[in-house]
């Protein structure tokens, strides 16, 4: 069987047309780059459409400058039957003094989708290393964290439309 493409790395020169007031990066820019990210690295790996359905603990940790190279590192955590976790590590880096920062980590949960538009079944992951057995038991940790939140939260809106 050919090895899974599990991780996708992109780099990305920050520009000014991504900058906000304070002359940094826009935390908007940064997200939508994050959602194409994710997106290329579920799609290679289930050979499919897929949909952002939940992104968790994005932390802008430090700022990120205009000018800088940022590259966004991601791999497939966890898969469910239908859905699966990318996590993204996002670093920065200086070309003047090639000073590079962690600035960010976060998780999407993208589904993947059939022809019919549906939720179709995304292809098991392999697990190949005790790191990535690790992360595959710390996305279906989160996964469940997850559903615990959602039912939390209908229980606190309660007579509240969905």
């Amino acid at each position: 069987m050919s090895k899974q493409e599990k991780s996708l790395y992109m780099t990305v020169l920050m520009t000014p047309d991504m900058a906000n007031f304070s002359g940094h990066v826009h935390g908007g820019a940064i997200l939508k780059l994050l959602d194409q990210v994710a997106y290329a690295c579920a799609a290679r790996y289930s050979k499919s459409y897929v949909v952002t359905v939940s992104l968790d603990q994005v932390i802008f940790k430090v700022p990120i400058k205009v000018g800088e190279l940022v590259t966004f590192s991601a791999n497939v955590n966890y898969v469910g039957r239908t859905s699966m976790e990318v996590g993204i590590k996002v670093t920065a880096e200086s070309l003047t003094t090639k000073d590079k920062r962690h600035n960010i980590s976060c998780y999407f949960t993208m589904v993947a989708l059939g022809a019919d538009g549906k939720p179709g079944i995304a292809p098991p992951l392999e697990l190949e290393s005790e790191t990535e057995r690790r992360l595959f038991e710390a996305g279906k940790m989160r996964k469940e964290m997850r559903q615990e939140i959602a039912a939390r939260n209908r229980a606190l809106h309660v007579g509240m439309p969905d």
